[in-house]
């Protein structure tokens, strides 16, 4: 039985009423070779209980992260996420709450927004950030666009240590937006100079810090040579936690900051949900996409808050809108608010040490695997390894014994064999010395 209200008798009056014959005849706008022949190779209807077992049997086929040692990352990390994170976001005063359209019965989320951007902006060392995006690529897409606005210039230059995906979201983005994208290919051996690349067209170069091979890079002199070519520099953090670590972007020079937040407060799942970041200095505020939330006080002297700033098509004319983007990851960027004030200044500099001590443990490790050998000279809590034989191969034999070794590049830029050796390995703090010491005599036998 389907759980279809209507019935054949409803089902042709509504047909008749519309002057159609029969249902297919509601499809003759698709082209023929779009519609499928017959129908797809799934399961008829069954009951509750054999949905629930059929299920269950597909996610037996997955490996979740937290139970075997793991070392993935590539732009998605694990961390230790407190109990405390999960209690406070599934508060139904939160949890339900959806956009702030109405200012003065949405304080607390709003209140919450704004504790988020204070946060995003002292760590990435910007004036001011957003009340966040969907997930990093998609925020260094709007960076991408907001240069172009702001320096009225169509094309940005992509750095070998931007993320393959993130750099084709930028791609698809500038597709549909009418300006070029000047991609240089990956540079796990360092930085790819984009300087070199600039010139009169240029609104933007993206470089990744950590860079998605993991190297760590100071670019205030390519902030300088940005300024001078009349461009902007975008810097994205695909790895939060390095923020308290490494100098902020904003201490480089940076005029915009795109990242991803999900290392803060949201567990890895099998591909998300994320969260993405965005910032900015002042003088670029109001050509920053997405939603700003502001404090302010009532008649009575009270505190509250306000959206101050609402650049999209939702509240403004479609030619003013900054962006299409229409929502913000409303409880991510809670989670990641209450988790980094559950750290505090101190403690996310202490997980930052730990997340850089134990990369530096497991590099030392893996360095003494015979033919291996660390491509990083500098790194936070990931780095590229070459291995003698191709990494895929090395992932696929180790995940049959238990072990998530780490990300392929060939997997991240298929088709290019001078990558097919490298393994992208992360450590972070839920990492112990014995995974580490596994992971190592895995890789030993496996490279044999």
């Amino acid at each position: 039985m389907r759980y279809l209200s209507l019935t054949d008798p409803d089902r042709r009056a509504m047909l008749a009423a519309i002057g159609v014959g029969r249902i297919e005849d509601l499809y003759r706008g698709v082209p023929a070779d779009a519609l499928l022949a017959e129908p797809l190779d799934l399961p008829h209807a069954m009951g509750e209980i054999e949905v629930e077992r059929a299920l269950a049997r597909l996610a037996l086929r997955n490996v979740p992260a937290g139970s075997v040692p793991s070392f993935l990352g590539a732009g998605a990390y694990r961390h230790h996420l407190p109990a405390a994170v999960d209690y406070l976001v599934q508060r139904g005063e939160f949890l339900t709450s959806y956009t702030p359209y109405q200012p003065e019965i949405a304080q607390g989320t709003l209140q919450a927004l704004f504790e988020f951007q204070t946060q995003v902006a002292l760590i990435t060392g910007m004036d001011v950030a957003n009340a966040s995006l969907y997930d990093g690529a998609t925020a260094t897409a709007e960076a991408a666009m907001m240069a172009n606005r702001l320096t009225r210039r169509k094309k940005a230059i992509l750095a070998g240590s931007l993320h393959p995906h993130y750099a084709e979201t930028v791609a698809t983005y500038a597709r549909f937006n009418g300006f070029a994208v000047d991609q240089r290919p990956p540079a796990p051996a360092g930085d790819d100079n984009p300087a070199a690349r600039l010139d009169a067209e240029t609104a933007c170069v993206i470089v990744q810090n950590p860079g998605v091979f993991g190297q760590l890079r100071d670019y205030s002199a390519l902030a300088e040579a940005c300024h001078r070519a009349g461009a902007l520099l975008v810097v994205v953090v695909a790895e939060v936690v390095s923020l308290g670590l490494v100098k902020p972007p904003g201490a480089m020079g940076a005029d915009i900051v795109a990242g991803e937040g999900q290392s803060l407060g949201n567990a890895i799942g099998f591909g998300g949900p994320h969260l993405g970041l965005f910032a900015t200095s002042d003088r670029n505020v109001r050509q920053m996409p997405g939603r700003l939330t502001g404090e302010t006080h009532d008649a009575e002297g009270r505190r509250g808050y306000v959206l101050t700033l609402s650049t999209r098509e939702q509240h403004i004319r479609r030619e003013k809108a900054t962006s299409n983007i229409c929502t913000n990851s409303g409880l991510c960027a809670l989670a990641f608010a209450v988790h980094l004030a559950l750290l505090g200044e101190a403690g996310f500099e202490r997980l930052a040490a730990l997340n850089h001590e134990a990369a530096m443990a497991l590099a030392e490790r893996l360095s003494r695997v015979p033919g291996a050998a660390i491509v990083n000279d500098t790194f936070f809590n990931e780095f590229a390894l070459r291995l003698p034989r191709p990494a895929g191969a090395v992932v696929d034999a180790l995940a049959a014994r238990g072990i998530l070794a780490g990300v392929p590049a060939s997997r991240l830029w298929p088709g290019r064999p001078e990558l097919a050796d490298l393994l992208l390995v992360a450590a972070t703090e839920l990492n112990t010395t014995a995974e580490m010491d596994a992971l190592a005599a895995a890789l030993t036998e496996a490279v044999r």
